[in-house]
């Protein structure tokens, strides 16, 4: 009478598929996500700042796949039990280490950081006479 059914077995199996994928989707989109932002900021740089930019955008991207290299290299290391059970050790290691991937990842291109809005903010002087309006 049972259809349909799957065994423990067969339900971590299909488990530890799905995961699979999803790490590999969410590795996809990652790179589309970092792809587009680095040429966002290279028209962006090269906008604002010439030539002297594409050497820190170089540098930049150079530490993006470095990171990304480790993430992959992480994710090697995990051993996975028969059961298809993590060690609770190895998981935290390797989410403080995704952690600290992105954080540095942010951190380098804050170092990069141009005032886009200034020649906006230093068009826009007061007239001599002016006076705001009271309320």
């Amino acid at each position: 009478m049972l259809t349909n059914t799957t065994t423990l077995e067969e339900q971590i199996a299909n488990l530890t598929r799905a995961r699979k994928v999803l790490a590999k989707h969410v590795e996809e989109q990652d790179s589309q996500i970092s792809k587009l932002m680095n040429k966002i900021n290279n028209i962006d740089d090269n906008h604002m700042a010439g030539k002297q930019v594409e050497g820190q955008d170089e540098v930049e991207t150079s530490l993006k796949q470095q990171s990304n290299e480790r993430e992959r290299s992480s994710i090697k290391e995990l051993q996975v039990s028969s059961g298809g059970l993590i060690p609770i050790d190895q998981l935290k290691t390797y989410i403080m280490g995704t952690i600290q991937n992105k954080l540095d990842g942010s951190s380098k291109s804050s170092m990069t950081y141009t005032k886009p809005y200034t020649e906006r903010i230093n068009n826009l002087k007061m007239s001599i006479g002016y006076q705001p309006p009271k309320f």
